[in-house]
């Protein structure tokens, strides 16, 4: 009889078990050029796992401001180094689990429907391509990393002066993807994921990689984050398994996510 109680307990204790690690969940800050791409890697992690992946997005600036706040995320994953290292400065990730992960291009785009299938990225190539009237889409200069890099690739190639009053500086990289697919700014400068998610624009330029810093996604584990569903959907996201879903947007992978 005491071995039937002992059997049924043990039974009893190991389906609660399962069921709190089937119901654990995680949240994620992604910056927004991440959706596709993580989306469809946290399916597959939960199918797995049987963690839930919860996922906010948005521009790393505005997320890592959100963590510095206290907002319960349970891991961060940036579009630039600078944010990264805000957060890390203020002890909320934990160093130890950080990796860069995903690299990206800056690209140009244009409305699918747009005549011209290449510009050339001169003062005199943009001109001709937003009229006099059209507004180039990228993400906000000072903040947002999308808009960060096109400025800096901006400078360098003498294109700033020309530019600066032309801009439609969006919330977020997806904001001023948006504006270009909807025909509301003929060109916007975004990474070549977003392009590859969007069909209905069209990459029209590449800027040369010394035209700005690397575009480096670096990933880590927040201080506060509770149980550990975060540490091991990183570990998803390093793996064989999550590469192609990053590969299929566009992004480019770091090896293993090295340190």
């Amino acid at each position: 009889m005491r071995r039937v109680i002992r059997s049924s307990l043990l039974a009893a204790l190991l389906l609660a078990a399962g069921s709190a690690q089937a119901a654990e969940t995680a949240t994620v800050f992604a910056a927004a050029s991440l959706k596709n791409a993580l989306d469809d890697a946290a399916k597959a992690f939960t199918a797995q796992s049987g963690v839930t992946i919860r996922a906010s997005y948005a521009a790393s600036s505005a997320l890592a401001r959100q963590i510095e706040s206290g907002a319960p995320a349970d891991l961060f994953a940036s579009a630039d180094l600078e944010w990264m290292d805000y957060l890390a400065g203020k002890t909320l990730i934990r160093p130890e689990t950080r990796v860069n992960l995903l690299t990206n291009r800056l690209v140009v785009v244009a409305p699918r429907d747009a005549k011209a299938t290449s510009i050339a990225l001169t003062p005199e190539g943009f001109a001709a391509a937003l009229g006099p009237d059209g507004r180039l889409a990228t993400g906000e200069v000072n903040s947002v990393p999308i808009g960060k890099y096109a400025k800096l690739a901006f400078e360098k190639l003498g294109l700033w002066s020309g530019l600066r009053s032309r801009l439609a500086q969006a919330d977020n990289v997806r904001a001023a993807l948006a504006l270009v697919s909807r025909g509301e700014a003929p060109l916007g400068v975004v990474y070549e994921s977003d392009a590859t998610s969007e069909p209905a624009v069209k990459v029209v330029g590449v800027f040369p990689p010394d035209s700005h810093p690397p575009v480096v996604y670096p990933f880590a584990v927040t201080a506060d984050a509770k149980g550990d569903g975060a540490r091991r959907f990183l570990d998803f996201l390093r793996s064989a398994a999550a590469r192609p879903f990053f590969e299929a947007q566009g992004f480019g992978v770091i090896e293993g996510g090295r340190p």
